[in-house]
């Protein structure tokens, strides 16, 4: 077996080890305002759920090669709030030109051909089409050289009618088919979804534990 220690590994060879080993990871098109006022929209797959109580997602950034920060993170902090859509493959070749290292005065949704649709509760956009968008407001910034880690609280979530059930309480895997990163240029698309649970003979080895830590650790 091949040992890297991270310790004295360059950091772009850890960059490639950890996002060629955890993955598939879910790609979050994150749409802002821009101090303009017109939108930014822009992919990252440093993303993920990170609570329901209270409803947290969790998104990190990297500076650019020059060490400026990206548009996004910029507008996150001026306004305290920024727009999570999920990515399909009718959107996967819109969500990567809104990848490109645009100046900021480019309008990603615009340039995307995404129609864009007005959140709610937060000054931002939505793109109109994408199965999810959660409206986010910032509940805290963790900053380090060079990257930053945006903790957003969800205050709404646009889900399109087509991607639940008919009770409107679980997502219809046929029609619901999220795209995630791999490595590098490689991404996956979730067509092929299977259930996995615990054995009911195992009940009986399960710690007693309260109902609401049962439904997170599932």
């Amino acid at each position: 077996m091949m040992q890297f220690d991270f310790t004295e590994l360059p950091p772009a060879d850890r960059y490639r080890l950890l996002t060629n080993f955890i993955g598939p990871r879910p790609i979050a098109l994150i749409t802002t305002r821009a101090e303009a006022g017109h939108d930014n929209a822009a992919p990252m797959s440093f993303f993920n759920v990170f609570a329901h109580e209270p409803p947290l997602v969790i998104v990190g950034f990297s500076a650019r090669p020059d060490g400026s920060e990206k548009d996004t993170i910029g507008n996150i902090r001026r306004t305290g709030q920024f727009c999570v859509n999920m990515v399909d493959m009718a959107l996967a070749d819109q969500m990567i030109l809104c990848g490109v290292n645009f100046a900021a005065d480019v309008d990603e949704l615009d340039f995307a051909g995404l129609e864009a649709a007005p959140c709610r509760q937060i000054d931002a956009s939505r793109i109109a089409r994408t199965p999810c968008a959660m409206e986010c407001r910032i509940e805290r910034i963790i900053d380090y050289p060079g990257r930053a880690i945006v903790i957003g609280e969800v205050v709404e979530m646009h889900v399109r009618d087509d991607c639940l059930d008919a009770g409107g309480r679980y997502v219809n895997p046929s029609v619901y088919q999220p795209i995630a990163r791999l490595h590098a240029d490689n991404y996956i698309v979730s067509d092929r979804q299977f259930e996995l649970k615990k054995p009911a003979a195992m009940a009986a080895r399960e710690v007693a534990q309260a109902p609401q830590k049962a439904m997170e650790q599932r």
